[in-house]
């Protein structure tokens, strides 16, 4: 199979609009830092506890580690769109982005090398202003 390129190399147009997220092409890190803030404090009423923040390693990424307070080690995916035009928020965490977040789990259990708690993965969507907690909402071996 043959890709067609482009002469002018200029890239191709996305196959969405500019403003279907808050975050753009400028400003997205410190777009993602105030809602990753927000769902902390969230959180927090919840009477969850921070583990760790933007852990990452290659081939993944976790936005939020958080205690719950039964003790199970959260992992928290969180995700902000402007509308529910192309599924909102929570629907834009396909199956590789959750691919990527149990990748980064295992690699967090395996540095901490503490005793392995019960785990669960949340995601805290944002659909405009609207906060939307997913708790448990996808599990290790579903992906």
């Amino acid at each position: 199979m043959t890709q067609k390129t482009r002469k002018s190399g200029t890239r191709p147009t996305l196959c969405h609009a500019p403003d279907d997220n808050f975050s753009g092409r400028s400003g997205s890190k410190s777009v993602g830092t105030a809602f990753e803030a927000r769902a902390l404090e969230y959180l927090r009423r919840q009477r969850m506890r921070l583990v760790a923040r933007n852990v990452t390693c290659r081939g993944g990424e976790i936005d939020l580690v958080m205690r719950d307070r039964d003790g199970a080690l959260v992992f928290v995916e969180v995700r902000a769109r402007a509308d529910k035009r192309f599924g909102g928020a929570a629907a834009s965490v396909g199956w590789q982005k959750r691919r990527r977040i149990v990748h980064a789990a295992q690699v967090f259990l395996a540095r901490s090398r503490g005793a392995v708690s019960a785990c669960r993965f949340d995601v805290v969507a944002f659909d405009g202003t609207r906060l939307v907690w997913l708790r448990d909402a996808f599990r290790a071996d579903d992906v």
